[in-house]
Parts: C-alpha cells; structure tokens; sequence
C-alpha cells in the first residue's frame, strides 16, 4: 500500500527536516503493519505547529488527509467535558464536591450519590462499567433508572474504574447546573474562546466534506451514532490543526480569559495514584521525564478495563510543568492520542481513520517528542 505524505510547517522551526524523518520513522510502519488508510499528526514546539499528513481521509473516492480533516476523537473528548465541567466552577455554577443530587433530584438516596461529581470525574464514584449496558436505552428515564439501581462495588474514593457512564455522569449534571446543553457550551462559548473553529459535537453541513471516514475491522467505511453519553464521553470531532491550538493553550493558558484559564489550569490538578497513573479530570499525568514503560503501563489494558485500587492524593497535586500529559481516544473506526509538556512547550496529536493498538500511538508519539527534548 502506497501512503501520501505532506507535510507543513505554518511557521519553519529548527531542525525541521530533524522532524519530518522522526514523524516518519514513527508514522509509517503504523501505516503499514495495521492497514490505516489515514493519520494526521500535529507538533508543537515553543509554540509554533508543523502538520504532517498521510494517506486517505476516504478511500472510496481518494480524498487525501489535511490537518483540516475531521477525526472523531472518542474518549480525548473526556477532556473537553473536564474542561467545560471546570468553566462552570470557575464562573461559580457548580462544584467538584457537589453530590449529583443537587442537579439530577432524581438520584437523591441512591447509593451512587454517596459519591461527589470530582469522583465521577476521575472514575472513582465506586466501579460503574466502562460502557453503558447494552439494556439501557438512549433515553434520560432509563439512564436514571439504571443510576439509581446500580450497586458500587466499593466507596467512593477506594478504587479507580475507567468508565463512560461515569464521565457521562460528570458532563450531564454539570451542564443542568449551567442551564446550557453541552453541545452549546462548548460549541458557542469555549471553542470560540480558545480559538476552536474546526472542533464540532454536531458537525455542520457546511464541515461535512472535511469528515473522514473512519474504517472497522471489517474495514467497512463507519462513522459514530449518538448515544448515551457519548457527548460526554467520546462525542468530539476535530482536526489536527484545531486540536493542536487546544495543546498549546494547554500548554500556556496565560493568554486565555480569567475563567477559561482557570477552567484549563482545573483539568490539570492531580487528585488519584493509581499505580504510575496520576488522575487529573480528563488528562492523565506522569512526572516528566517519563519512560515509555510507564506510559505503556498507565495507558495499558489493565488500567482501562479493570477495577483498581486508588489513593486519593491529600492534598491534590497542583498543575505542574515538569509533567507529561496524555489521553487517548477512540471510535469504531477512528482512534487518536494526545500529549504535552509544558516545561518543554512541546506537544503532540496523532489521529487516525483506524482504531489500531494503543501502545503503538504510544510509542509513536514518545519517539517523537523524545525527539525534540535532546
């Protein structure tokens, strides 16, 4: 398979050929081992972004990836609902310790409301399922109904269970305390505000010739469906030009408004250990420098599917510089990953048409920065 590669830089950096081969080397054999028709990847570096892009956005009629190419970011979404989620305490609307009662009634004396919206923010509001079940329908009732029912496997605070209904959670009832869906709270008010123009939860008409196709495992072209919480927990779509304008303010939200930068510097906090994993709300962090072995391990199977001891960190560990952080993110048919060190103003978005293994965006993208921190 043959694979169209451009490259950009907006504005030249040093070492920029340095780049383009690190990029590739990293890049290309995921192309070829996993059969990935497309990737866009994103650096920045003191600021300034490169682009680099390869292969099909659709291979039904050969439309080549930009990095203005729509991607579905899946669970990297969770860090936009962090983000919106710490704009409503920043402006006084909420909470983190607020129990979800006070904005769905509905679950008052239900055993999931022993635990505060900082818990379902950070998967430890005691063991919900990583997916919603397949017996809950798409409606507020039955979400509801299966909140009220569902027995914790342990107190809030005791372990760590990586979960969408939980996210979900976190996301729904924040955006009833701010009288405001989502969708519009991010689509009318943050993204602008962070300079966001490409980065869609319902995708115009006018953006729709930009959305890639993504491919399963049966490589049938696929797009996401609207569920259950999957707004909150894996609903966004952005190019790699947009999301890495969203690294950098990450990386420096001096620049922001008042309440958005405290809303960026909020998902930053450290707040649960589990094992190597710190987790902040969205982002999770490891002290930098940060060997590979660690970000395999805290990204690996065992952190995302299984229930784990957790210690809450008294008190939480403030955002830090010194600090990678990540999140990883897919769909049927798409799959991205994100990282960033703000001491080094370096960072990194792969996204791909493709769900293919996660240690190997991993490792793509630790080649990479890797590559810029010598």
């Amino acid at each position: 398979m043959a694979f169209a590669i451009a490259a950009c830089c907006c504005t030249p950096i040093a070492g920029a050929a340095d780049l383009q081969t690190a990029v590739d080397q990293a890049i290309l054999p995921i192309m070829r081992e996993y059969d990935v028709p497309g990737i866009a990847v994103a650096v920045t570096v003191n600021g300034k972004p490169s682009y680099f892009s390869y292969g099909l956005a659709s291979k039904e009629d050969h439309k080549p990836v930009s990095e203005h190419t729509l991607f579905e970011l899946g669970s990297v979404s969770k860090t936009f609902t962090a983000t919106m989620v710490t704009y409503g305490v920043a402006q006084g609307k909420l909470s983190l310790d607020d129990h979800p009662s006070r904005h769905m009634p509905q679950l008052k004396g239900s055993a999931i409301d022993q635990a505060t919206m900082l818990n379902f923010g950070t998967y430890t509001a005691g063991g919900l399922p990583l997916q919603v079940p397949d017996e809950v329908k798409n409606t507020e009732a039955s979400m509801l109904a299966f909140l009220r029912d569902f027995k914790p496997v342990a107190a809030p605070d005791q372990v760590r269970k990586y979960s969408n209904p939980s996210l979900g959670v976190f996301g729904h009832a924040a955006s009833l305390a701010m009288k405001t869906s989502q969708a519009d709270i991010l689509e009318k008010r943050l993204l602008p505000k962070l300079g966001m123009r490409n980065t869609y939860i319902r995708v115009p008409r006018s953006a729709m010739s930009n959305y890639a196709w993504g491919y399963n495992k049966d490589n049938q072209p696929v797009r996401m469906r609207d569920e259950l919480f999957s707004v909150e927990a894996y609903g966004v779509r952005s190019s790699s030009a947009d999301l890495i304008r969203y690294v950098q303010a990450n990386i420096d939200p001096s620049h922001l408004d008042d309440a958005v930068r405290r809303a960026i510097e909020g998902t930053h906090i450290g707040y649960f250990k589990t094992g190597v994993n710190t987790q902040g709300l969205g982002w999770e962090r490891y002290p930098y420098p940060v060997s590979l072995e660690h970000l395999l391990e805290g990204n690996s199977n065992t952190m995302s599917r299984e229930v784990n001891p957790t210690v809450r960190l008294s008190p939480p560990l403030p955002a830090s510089n010194n600090t990678w952080y990540n999140k990883t993110g897919a769909t049927g048919g798409f799959s991205s990953y994100v990282a960033f060190v703000p001491e080094k103003k370096i960072g990194i978005v792969i996204l791909a048409n493709r769900n293919y293994p996660i240690p190997e965006r991993i490792k793509a993208a630790h080649a990479i920065l890797s590559s810029l921190d010598n």
